[in-house]
């Protein structure tokens, strides 16, 4: 029945445990089957070792999470132009400051026959492995030429409320800036400034508003350096401030306050940092760390002083750039001119861009045939964080469009083709915004999910009692956040932050503007309008309670006697038993008991009934356990099948 030599058998049976003196000895039936069971798996485990050797194995290389593409870059060896390029042609069309993600990762390691395992930064490594890897980067450091980061301009952008003289204070800076350097100059208007002070360059973004500002936040195009929050000493904080404030706080940028109209009589700033104080902008002179400079923007009052504090901002950030490294930035404005066809303002982030590069966009590319600078002259280069007026370009790309420097056109018409292709099935699938249903997919990555929310209502008192209440669901597992609040109807500026915020528009008693809706249904921003506040927060507290970790309950399936213990060669030990009691099962977990004491606790890995797997084993029958990483079962021992259920829990489990 076996079909094997009489030898071999002896030796398969003297593994088991099974005593035969000899070819002739008679085996019961049930012990012919676990030989055969053995020798069936021998045989596939060799198979399976055959068909294994014959695949070449790569290099692993451990990566840090949180890695971007230079670092890994310098890691492997190559040049950041050349991984950047790779990127570009597998359809990712990302600069080489972006964080490697497990798509980056395999992207990578197809270019480069190599697999990149991302590990924490926190996670354990053996000695050896860190001599190795360092041995390694040592290698490769030594290889590399060394970067060469210098300081770069810190680029500012001015936001406040309508009115508080943000125009004007940006007149003043420019037109003092082109007067003492170049009388009679005539400023171009290419989206951004630059201005000098104390022979030190300051970039200000000729942004529309705070609109603009999270509108390419959204696209992943952080440029602005530092924010300069302008509030009016006679008017004070007002709706759009406070609108402001939340845009530059959710971008996590430096703030700078300005205090404007302060010449006014009616001027009142120690109101005013009263006022911004309660909304967590602290001033310095109060203990607090936020910079605030009182300021005429009309007369020039402080001014100076003004662009001082900026400077000195920068200097405490430690702005810098790669001036050597393959040019790449981000676009701030585009147009088409019926003259000079696509133009593009770009600000450049790492590099030097210089006329005839060959430049590609997320949907389009181009030769650079000229470069115009704030003055409207005719320039050869452009260096970080510089702005420039770029012709050339096949097509005008959008407001926060990254762009990188290639090598040839066929590459960059190339990388465009794959790139738009790729952007085409992504825009065929549904996109998945944050939801009341879904934010729990945050946990199962394991991390702390927060209900990030926009509220607006018809009234403040309501305003205030609605926020009140949510804020009290917020416990230690999971957080609630107000990214901004305010009074009036949802407008597209807060369809915008909810984008550039991945947050939930939650409107009471208010409605959204037709062109809110229309954006809000474009990007797959949620809104939630109500009319009751019990409404409100029964639902949120609902998405709150769904994301709890549930409570872990322990439920005893049953437990089997080890009657036999036989030694399965590849296997390990298999315990013969009898179920006494309930119902062993095969993927519940289980424990030994042995007199009376818990040795051991872990998975059950193989249940069987004579040679077949079984799903489950009730009492009163016998059985073959196997147990994964335990080789020391005992005759005697009690095998203890059990199984955690979760329960849900409510907020007042954790409160």
């Amino acid at each position: 029945m076996l079909n094997i030599e009489n030898k071999n058998l002896l030796e398969i049976l003297q593994d088991l445990g099974v005593e035969a003196k000899s070819h002739m000895s008679s085996i019961d039936t049930d012990i012919a089957q676990i030989v055969e069971e053995t020798l069936r798996e021998d045989k596939e485990a060799k198979h399976g070792d055959s068909k294994e050797a014959t695949v070449t194995a790569k290099e692993v290389i451990r990566i840090d999470e949180g890695s971007t593409i230079e670092r890994v870059a310098k890691i492997l060896g190559k040049p950041v132009n050349l991984v950047v390029k790779e990127l570009i042609t597998a359809g990712f069309m990302v600069p080489a400051s972006a964080i490697v993600n497990d798509e980056i990762a395999k992207a990578i390691g197809k270019a480069f026959n190599v697999v990149l395992s991302i590990v924490p930064v926190e996670a354990e490594v053996s000695d050896e492995e860190k001599k190795e890897v360092a041995i390694q980067s040592e290698r490769k450091r030594q290889q590399e030429p060394p970067k060469k980061l210098l300081p770069r301009p810190p680029i500012v952008t001015v936001m406040g409320h309508v009115d508080h003289g943000k125009t004007t204070l940006l007149d003043y800076i420019r037109k003092t800036n082109v007067t003492a350097k170049e009388a009679g100059g005539i400023t171009q208007h290419i989206g951004a400034s630059v201005v000098e002070h104390n022979g030190k360059k300051i970039v200000f973004l000729d942004t529309p508003g705070h609109e603009a500002f999270t509108s390419m936040r959204a696209r992943g195009a952080q440029v602005t350096d530092i924010v300069i929050l302008i509030v009016a000493a006679d008017d004070g904080v007002m709706p759009q401030t406070v609108e402001a404030l939340n845009h530059a706080k959710a971008a996590n940028v430096p703030i700078v306050v300005a205090i404007n109209k302060i010449d006014k009589p009616n001027a009142k700033p120690d109101r005013v940092k009263q006022q911004l104080a309660d909304l967590g902008l602290i001033p310095e002179e109060w203990g607090g760390d936020t910079i605030m400079v009182e300021i005429s923007a009309k007369t020039g009052l402080n001014v100076d002083e003004l662009l001082e504090m900026i400077l000195l901002v920068a200097e405490m950030n430690e702005l810098v750039a790669d001036y050597e490294a393959n040019p790449e930035g981000v676009v701030i404005e585009a147009q088409l001119d019926k003259g000079k066809g696509p133009v593009a303002t770009v600000i450049v982030q790492q590099g030097t861009l210089r006329r005839g590069d060959i430049l590609l966009f997320e949907t389009t590319w181009g030769r650079v045939r000229a470069m115009i600078d704030h003055l409207g002259r005719n320039i050869k280069e452009v260096t970080p964080s510089l702005p420039a007026e770029l012709l050339g370009l096949n097509d005008v790309p959008q407001a926060g469009e990254r762009f990188v420097r290639v090598e040839d056109e066929k590459e960059a018409r190339d990388a465009i083709d794959k790139y738009l292709e790729k952007k085409r099935q992504q825009e065929m699938q549904a996109v998945k915004r944050a939801s009341l249903e879904e934010l729990f997919e945050q946990m199962e990555k394991g991390e702390m999910p927060t209900v990030r929310i926009i509220l607006k209502s018809d009234v403040q008192g309501t305003l205030e009692a609605i926020k009140s209440s949510l804020l009290r669901l917020s416990v230690e597992e999971v957080g609630i956040e107000i990214v901004h609040e305010g009074v009036g109807r949802i407008t597209e500026s807060d369809v915008m932050l909810a984008d550039a915020s991945d947050a939930i528009i939650i409107g009471f008693n208010v409605r959204p503007d037709g062109n809110a809706r229309k954006l809000a249904e474009q990007k797959g921003i949620q809104i939630r309008l109500y009319r009751t506040i019990y409404d409100v927060i029964d639902d949120v507290k609902a998405a709150v309670e769904g994301m709890l970790a549930p409570k872990l309950k322990e439920h005893i399936l049953g437990e089997a006697e080890v009657r036999v213990v036989f030694k399965v060669p590849k296997a390990g030990q298999v315990a013969g038993c009898y179920v006494k009691e309930g119902t062993i099962r095969r993927n519940a977990k289980a424990r030994i008991i042995r007199d009376g004491i818990v040795i051991w606790e872990g998975p059950l890995s193989s249940l069987k009934r004579f040679k077949d797997d079984v799903r489950e084993v009730n009492a009163g029958y016998e059985c073959g356990i196997a147990l994964a990483g335990f080789q020391d079962i005992k005759e005697g021992d009690i095998i203890e099948a059990f199984e955690i259920l979760e329960e849900k829990r409510h907020l007042s489990d954790v409160s």
